[in-house]
């Protein structure tokens, strides 16, 4: 069974509202924060999180926003067919340089999709500063399983971490099934990301086989 609140499109209004939302509140940057993407972005976040459930209208049956920095999601929601619903949100300024962000590690999205009942989700805003006011230029919201291969990519941190290659380039699939996503995952894993890194081992190890062999040369 697919959550009918992704499947059906209903996200979709969702990300419009939000959107609309953050541009219509007051200024609320400084001259010392205006420079910060970091303060902008937990403003943004902040303001998100205060009222996303609003946006559900009638897909919200429980709703958390209270997360510790560094946990998978920054809010959460139980919708009204009893699918667990985490949303990681991001922002990116759109003048800025090239951005990658990191979305999950694969052992952790692994875990978490063991239950088809739990949905990990991106919520994307990408904004311009003109002043001291943050235009929102586009909001991005989706699951993760949604969003193209082709615009993600697997960095090297503990099992492998899934981030997005180029913040101003996300392709979304609407309806794309969750088991062909997470084959597609396990076979970059098997057949090219691990066997790449095995080769950075043992590349690594050879090093320090000559290192080793140099020091008990050397004097106290």
């Amino acid at each position: 069974m697919n959550p009918a609140f992704y499947y059906d499109g209903h996200y979709l209004n969702v990300a419009d509202q939000v959107k609309t939302y953050l541009n219509d509140q007051a200024d609320f940057l400084s001259t010392k924060t205006v420079r910060s993407p970091r303060a902008v972005g937990d403003a943004l976040e902040g303001m998100v999180a205060s009222t996303f459930d609003v946006f559900l209208q009638g897909f919200c049956k429980e709703y958390s926003k209270e997360f510790a920095r560094g946990a998978m999601a920054n809010l959460a929601f139980i919708d009204s067919e009893d699918f667990y619903i985490v949303v990681d949100i991001k922002t990116h300024r759109a003048d800025t340089e090239f951005n990658m962000p990191n979305l999950t590690s694969v052992e952790r999205i692994s875990r978490f999709y063991e239950s088809e009942k739990n949905v990990f989700s991106l919520l994307m805003i990408k904004y311009r500063i003109e002043n001291l006011k943050v235009i929102v230029t586009d909001v991005t919201f989706a699951p993760i399983e949604f969003l193209d291969w082709s615009c993600l990519t697997l960095g090297a941190l503990g099992w492998g971490q899934i981030q997005i290659k180029n913040s101003d380039n996300i392709t979304i699939n609407h309806g794309y099934p969750r088991k062909v996503w997470m084959i597609q995952l396990c076979d970059l894993l098997i057949d090219i990301f691990y066997p790449k890194e095995i080769l950075k081992i043992e590349g690594r190890i050879v090093r320090f086989e000559k290192i080793r062999e140099f020091w008990p040369n050397k004097s106290d």
